[in-house]
């Protein structure tokens, strides 16, 4: 088997060796769905998983707009259009100057599996910009969302490819994105998600991505008897998954101890109330400020520069900042420090050497796959009300949420439970997705 593996990555190395995150998203998934493959007559020899790993279309574009000196800037935009075998293109835009084709394609990749997980008819895709927002005036990022539609549009729409935000990309992104299509298009419709709930947006699309993260940490403690009840819990980042992931494992009784950003790290014995957690999204959402500030306002709190929050002692740890965040020392030092829970609120935040780390020392580990596709669940949640125009209420969604993350969950289970009862959660969701998205592709043709 382990032939197999090699031979299929030695493959996609030659096509994309200068891609790593790319290659290490496609190491991990392989890892577990080449030998199901092999078991099961219907899949082999059909080259599915090659079929999916190259994307059915990938675009660059040149983004100019004119910054408040008068200076043309010039960016590259992209948009990756990864696997529409069970719905259109969906998945967010990301603007940050590490932004670039490898990083797009893993996230992309991740996204079909995450997509066919919710069971919503949502095919996979990446976007974005090597743009910084952070610096900006408000009417340069406008100019500068304006410029990226004026290609982007050319190659999305509510049947083709329907885009979200990421990092860089929040509600004012989204608002200047949207009014700029709808004026090329000169049509309303449900493109983009992530609006204003004036315009079609849907009740907790912001928060859902941090809650869903908490509920199936919870659904794993289930399987164990326990609960989240009295947890002590590491969060990375400060943007909108760690802010409401702490909002939520605090509402469920757990004592939230830190925060960071791209400067360190806060660690706060007390607990970080639902109080402190208002001041953070102020200083994050409307100063934009950095993480540091909190121990000014909260002095008994401890600032850590330039470090990540790992090595702190908890019973949970959510990563909710960006890929690769938690290597192969951070996860020894978590499993040393009493660490048994591991849910990803970001995507691909652990490397291979910590994700075999976790599953050696068989805790409760879920891929961020599994346990952050709230967001995108709520996504396609906002897309079914654009279709009917109509609105939910936020009992209405977050119960649709709760219902998706449980049903991804216990697919999880019904593919990665192994004869011992442990649940390998990566395979499962390898597994549990990779079906559904192979089984439409087979039922479609060689396409």
């Amino acid at each position: 088997m382990k032939s197999k593996i090699n031979a299929f990555m030695k493959e996609i190395e030659e096509r994309n060796g200068h891609e790593p995150e790319f290659m290490q998203a496609v190491q991990e998934v392989a890892e577990t769905v080449i030998p199901y493959i092999v078991s099961q007559d219907i899949y082999h020899g059909k080259n599915i998983l090659m079929r999916m790993v190259e994307p059915e279309r990938a675009v660059s574009f040149r983004v100019s707009w004119v910054d408040d000196d008068g200076e043309i800037c010039v960016n590259r935009g992209y948009r990756i259009q990864m696997n529409s075998a069970i719905g259109p293109y969906k998945g967010g835009l990301r603007f940050h100057p590490t932004v670039n084709m490898s990083i797009l394609k893993f996230l992309a990749f991740e996204q079909v599996f995450k997509n066919s997980l919710t069971t919503l008819p949502m095919g996979g895709g990446k976007g974005g910009s090597d743009f910084d927002p952070k610096g900006k005036s408000d009417s340069e990022i406008m100019r500068f969302c304006q410029s990226f539609m004026t290609e982007l549009y050319r190659h999305i729409g509510p049947n083709t490819d329907v885009p979200a935000g990421d990092i860089g990309v929040g509600g004012r992104e989204i608002g200047y994105l949207y009014g700029m299509y709808k004026r090329l298009k000169n049509e309303f419709t449900g493109v983009l998600t992530g609006k204003g709930m004036s315009w079609g947006g849907s009740l907790i699309r912001p928060e859902a991505t941090g809650y869903g993260t908490v509920y199936f940490a919870d659904s794993m403690l289930k399987t164990r008897n326990d609960s989240m009840k009295g947890k002590t819990v590491l969060v990375s980042g400060s943007g909108n998954v760690a802010q409401y992931a702490t909002e939520k494992a605090t509402q469920l009784g757990a004592k939230v101890v830190t925060l960071s950003d791209s400067s360190g790290y806060i660690y706060d014995a007390d607990g970080i109330d639902a109080e402190k957690l208002a001041f953070v999204m102020e200083l994050k959402n409307i100063k934009r400020g950095r993480i540091s500030e909190y121990v000014k306002k909260y002095p008994t709190a401890k600032f850590t520069k330039g470090k990540t929050p790992w090595h702190e002692k908890c019973d949970v740890a959510m990563p909710c900042a960006t890929q690769n965040e938690v290597d192969g020392d951070d996860a020894k030092a978590l499993l040393s420090n009493g660490c048994f829970v591991v849910s990803e609120g970001a995507n691909m935040p652990s490397n291979l050497e910590a994700v075999h780390a976790f599953l050696k020392a068989k805790i409760l580990y879920a891929p961020g796959k599994a346990s952050n596709a709230g967001g995108v669940a709520t996504s396609g949640l906002e897309m079914s009300q654009n279709s009917l125009r109509m609105n939910w209420t936020r009992e209405e969604v977050d119960g649709k949420l709760k219902e998706i993350m449980k049903n991804i969950h216990d697919a999880c289970i019904k593919y990665g439970k192994e004869e011992d009862g442990y649940v390998d959660y990566v395979r499962g969701a390898n597994i549990a997705g990779f079906v559904k998205v192979a089984d439409a592709m087979l039922a479609q043709g060689v396409v």
